[in-house]
């Protein structure tokens, strides 16, 4: 388990980020369900913080779980990275399948292209791009939404 790993699945540590960092992400309640090298999911409720008039999750909220499912991979991948490395989100894309009105649980499984990506950056020293997947379940396993966020990469200048 790498040192962000430990970090992030901390319940503590994790919820202090939140507060700190993204704001709108701890009072919403994202939830980190699982996390290795590989994959990452995130759950978003739907309750009063999260809801829409239509009954269901606001696809904002639910664009926030996917984008977070995707950027921990890419956090874990940067985290303390000699020489250090830019992230930066350049496109986003959803489709959406069914209504959201329970918890919502998004899933990554692009670690190793966003490792792939971020280690070619590194190597060449030109920008590099990854578009990573999230698909979001409901409670009985039906698809909800999916998402693709194409992240970029590119070492620091000093």
């Amino acid at each position: 388990m790498s040192d962000f790993q430990r970090i992030a699945t901390n319940h503590l540590k994790f919820r202090l980020y939140l507060i700190t960092r993204l704001p709108s992400a701890f009072f919403a309640g994202l939830r980190i369900t699982h996390f290795d090298a590989g994959a990452c999911a995130v759950t978003v409720p739907y309750k009063w913080f999260t809801r829409n008039p239509f009954r269901s999750t606001y696809f904002a909220c639910l664009a926030m779980a996917a984008e977070m499912s995707t950027g921990i991979l890419v956090m874990n991948q940067l985290f303390n990275r000699k020489p250090p490395v830019s992230m930066l989100v350049v496109r986003l894309e959803a489709n959406y399948h069914k209504k959201a009105t329970g918890r919502t649980r998004f899933r990554c499984a692009d670690g190793p292209a966003i490792q792939s990506a971020v280690e070619a950056a590194i190597t060449t020293g030109e920008g590099q791009t990854v578009r990573a997947c999230a698909t979001g379940t409901n409670s009985n396993g039906d698809l909800v939404a999916e998402f693709y966020i194409t992240w970029s990469f590119k070492v620091k200048s000093k």
